[in-house]
């Protein structure tokens, strides 16, 4: 590899890399439309109008021909978009002694879609935020294209990734912390959710006001329901003893898998069905997404929506 190759490794992080990877090979074969009307940070110069502001007047421009110019920026997008992801405990299952994108869990699997989301954003020059949440607001940041910003809400994703052990044991209140993303996204935007829903669905009346919230400002609303198909919604374990211990409480039970496995489909498909129809009144777009069948059916959904938006 030449040094121009490794300088330009060194601009991006791991995360970036593969996510620009991922979104590579997801788009070739396919046929896309040319991008209209997307905006430039710097659209053109114009000169000054004595009285106006003096924000943006090029210094070094003026330096050079003794003339005063004004940058001329493109206020607006082709499209916003905020990206919510659910970091509670329940999203570090399944627990996993080495993670990958072949053997992700859930928090791992909707990093690297969040990722891949935002490379298309930026390809685009679409404007897009980030919201993180558990029991609080985490962090949440408003909806930006500059390649500066891009970096920042990078960065706290990769942070998710690398403090593992420190959200353990922690509760979750997804209602309040729904409703309050809500009202912070004041223009209208494409939001995204990666959550499992698991938590506080003892409270589903008020988790599903929550998801309707998000509604608010005629937002258009994706959520990818994000789940380890194979133990949460089947139920596949050994017919043996287990002691199954809550991720965020840390309370205990010890059940035979087999003699509690036909309750817990039955609970799991009412689960769901209720979902999928109160998403349906909501006009929500629900996807049911299993972190073991890869990122195809994520950025397909993306890719799709983005294209009937206007």
């Amino acid at each position: 590899m030449n040094q121009i190759d490794i300088n330009q490794l060194r601009q991006f992080s791991y995360l970036e890399l593969i996510a620009r990877q991922m979104v590579e090979g997801f788009i070739t074969g396919l046929h896309k439309s040319p991008f209209h009307g997307f905006s430039v940070e710097f659209a053109e110069y114009r000169p000054y109008n004595t009285g106006e502001s003096t924000r943006n007047i090029d210094w070094k421009l003026y330096g050079k021909t003794d003339k005063l110019f004004v940058k001329q920026f493109e206020e607006e997008t082709n499209l916003r978009c905020q990206l919510i992801i659910d970091t509670s405990s329940s999203m570090y299952f399944p627990i996993r002694k080495k993670l990958s994108l072949e053997n992700p869990n859930k928090l791992y699997f909707s990093v690297y879609a969040a990722a891949a989301i935002i490379q298309m954003l930026k390809q685009q020059r679409d404007a897009v935020g980030l919201s993180l949440f558990s029991n609080q607001i985490d962090f949440h940041s408003r909806a930006k294209s500059n390649s500066v910003h891009i970096k920042l809400i990078t960065t706290e994703l990769e942070k998710l990734l690398s403090n593992y052990d420190e959200k353990q044991k922690q509760t979750t209140n997804v209602i309040d912390a729904l409703h309050e993303i809500a009202e912070r996204i004041h223009r209208r935007s494409l939001v995204i959710v990666f959550s499992d829903m698991f938590d506080n669905f003892h409270q589903k009346d008020d988790l599903f006001l929550a998801l309707q919230h998000l509604r608010y400002n005629k937002h258009e609303v994706i959520l990818f329901h994000v789940y380890d198909e194979t133990l949460e919604i089947n139920f596949d374990f050994d017919n043996k003893p287990y002691k199954f211990i809550d991720m965020e409480t840390q309370e205990m039970i010890k059940v035979n898998a087999s003699e509690m496995k036909n309750i817990y489909r039955k609970a799991m498909k009412e689960f769901k069905e209720e979902l999928k129809i109160r998403c349906g009144q909501y006009h929500i777009d629900l996807v049911e997404t299993n972190i073991n069948q890869g990122f195809y059916k994520v950025l397909l959904t993306y890719f799709l929506k983005r294209q009937k938006m206007p």
